[in-house]
């Protein structure tokens, strides 16, 4: 499998990065009402409560996940996608490790997210629960609908920081 994977903060105008960002918005408006699409362009990524992060093994791009900032002691997840080609090898896992540990560093107290509750989301949905995040109300911009799954985490001294 070559060198480790390196996850590190991504520039989004960069070609591979904005290439995976579209594809992860294709991927939602393909599975998604138009309405409940909550995926991000490529140029949202300007603002600074933001911060994308990208996974790479040999210096190609597996793939991405980021953090909003919604106030001082709460954060979302955003934009977490895996290559097709490279799902099942960890990225995912991986990615979501360092985001939750990027979010105790800066304080954070609770970490949220939401996704989508069709088939195409299980995956992801079963990462969620394996790393502690439980269904929660909506938040932020989120209604309750049958398309979206807010979920959240608590971060603090009893969160497994492995």
């Amino acid at each position: 499998m070559g060198v480790d994977l390196i996850i590190a903060v991504a520039d989004p105008n960069a070609d591979d990065v904005r290439a995976l960002l579209d594809r992860h918005l294709s991927f939602a408006r393909g599975e998604s009402p138009p309405e409940h699409v909550h995926a991000l362009a490529s140029n949202a990524w300007a603002d600074p409560g933001l911060t994308l992060f990208g996974a790479r093994r040999d210096g190609e791009l597996l793939g991405v996940g980021g953090i909003r900032r919604l106030d001082d002691t709460h954060a979302e997840l955003k934009a977490m996608h895996t290559l097709a080609q490279a799902r099942g090898q960890g990225v995912g896992q991986a990615m979501l490790s360092h985001l939750l540990r990027v979010a105790d560093a800066s304080g954070y107290q609770r970490v949220s997210l939401e996704t989508g509750t069709m088939d195409a989301f299980a995956a992801a949905r079963a990462l969620y629960r394996k790393a502690g995040f439980r269904p929660c109300p909506p938040f932020g911009p989120y209604t309750v609908n049958p398309y979206s799954l807010c979920m959240t985490l608590t971060l603090g001294p009893a969160w497994p920081k492995a």
